[in-house]
């Protein structure tokens, strides 16, 4: 995540099949009989950053836990079909067990920065809860998921929730709801650890307008360490002890903070893996983030 180049070029991997329009391309990846609602938009205009997909269990019935799933991409490149390419199998699964996903899309960074990001994900949060009977989703059993930059929104979500923080809502958003547990993968824990943070051109540069290094106090709002306290969710950490582009520190920090807060987190490195790709679908990870999110949510 050290420049900008690197970053279109990890979309191109990330992306797959899945390619750069909305039309569903993932489906496939689910099992059959999967409902899909596609492309629905969460905040009442025609952004197509303000879209998101829900995925049902075929046959579903009664209220189902929802898991959020936020793509990566540096805050500045993918779509909510990004991720799933690689991990196909834990997102069938997912489905498998009884649970609704949800993937949602946000602002990218050039087009708006922080705090646009994480006002897009509360916001998409919050209609999934106003519109939860409609789509047979029980609001009070929500856990998020995050890979990379949307480990990064993830772990915000889930620890800044409870601080209530004003900046961090779009005016009028119901935000009468928690998160159960969260699933973080390789996010960016805290902006001034990245070699970048000194580059005006870097993602974490971009994402807030400023370098780190010249706007600690900036860099400090954005970053997820920021917010650990004793009222957090459970979380499940996962990176690749390999990542040079999310250093694993960031991951092993972020562990620490809740660990001294005391909330339970269990920070799993995953032997040789980079920053993302196939080492993260195994059957022993899939196992892990299954029987946790079984454990928080059902």
């Amino acid at each position: 995540m050290n420049t900008v180049k690197s970053l279109f070029l990890f979309s191109l991997i990330l992306l797959g099949v899945n390619g750069f329009t909305q039309t569903n391309k993932v489906i496939e990846f689910f099992p059959k009989g999967t409902v899909l609602h596609g492309n629905i938009p969460y905040n009442n205009n025609n952004l197509p950053k303000h879209l998101l997909d829900i995925y049902l269990p075929p046959n579903a019935k009664g209220k189902l836990p929802l898991v959020i799933f936020v793509h990566g991409g540096g805050w500045l490149v993918n779509d909510k079909y990004a991720d799933m390419g690689y991990m196909r199998k834990t997102v069938a699964e997912i489905v498998n067990s009884g649970f609704a996903l949800a993937s949602i899309d946000y602002r990218f960074a050039s087009d708006a920065i922080f705090p646009a990001q994480i006002q897009d994900c509360n916001r998409a949060v919050s209609f999934l809860v106003d519109n939860a009977d409609k789509y047979g989703i029980d609001k009070n059993r929500i856990a998020v998921m995050g890979f990379s930059a949307g480990g990064h929104l993830a772990s915000l979500m889930g620890l800044s929730k409870n601080n209530n923080i004003e900046a961090f809502f779009m005016p009028g958003t119901n935000r009468s709801f928690t998160f159960k547990a969260v699933v973080d993968f390789y996010g960016p824990a805290e902006l001034i650890l990245f070699p970048g943070s000194d580059d005006p051109k870097s993602p974490e540069s971009i994402l807030i307008g400023a370098t780190p290094l010249s706007r600690p106090d900036l860099a400090k709002a954005a970053s997820p360490v920021t917010y650990a306290d004793k009222n957090d969710p459970p979380f499940l950490i996962i990176h690749g002890e390999k990542d040079d582009m999310v250093l694993p520190k960031h991951s092993q920090l972020l562990s620490s903070w809740l660990t001294v807060a005391g909330v339970q987190n269990e920070l799993i490195i995953v032997k040789g893996a980079p920053h993302f790709g196939e080492m993260f679908d195994t059957d022993e990870l899939r196992k892990k983030v299954i029987s946790f999110l079984k454990g928080r949510l059902n």
